[in-house]
């Protein structure tokens, strides 16, 4: 009996690590982080889309790299980007854009490291390569 109480213990512990793991409140970084990668498939997304206006083809490219200095210029260029503004889902990107950037200049800016100020890697990024299916 005292080994089964054990291990029930024992997993009771675990299954309680994994939920506060879970419900932890996410760090400027974890937040700064998902919401790029967020913005970024939105971003491609929309530019695949048929449904969309033409003016989308026009938009500034939106590859987003939170640990590159010029991703700050990118995203004001893109939310400063003056088309686009009757088209539903560029105006929700823009708005996601531009909460990124107060993010990152207001409530993270002591949390964020820089690696790198390469801007044309923002503009030509090296993606991984797609793996066939």
């Amino acid at each position: 009996k005292l080994p089964t109480m054990k291990m029930l213990l024992s997993l009771f512990a675990l299954l309680s690590a994994a939920l506060l793991v879970h419900t932890a409140p996410p760090t400027c970084y974890s937040r700064v982080l998902s919401l790029s990668k967020e913005i970024t498939e939105s971003f491609k997304e929309l530019q695949t889309s048929k449904a969309v206006d033409s003016c989308v083809e026009m938009l500034p490219r939106l590859y987003l790299d939170i640990h590159n200095y010029c991703v700050l210029a990118k995203l004001r260029d893109f939310v400063a980007y003056p088309r686009c503004e009757r088209v539903l889902e560029v105006s929700e990107l823009k708005e996601k854009a531009r909460s990124l950037y107060t993010i990152m200049i207001s409530y993270c800016r002591r949390d964020l490291v820089f690696l790198t100020d390469d801007c044309s890697a923002l503009e030509n990024p090296i993606l991984p390569p797609i793996e066939p299916s």
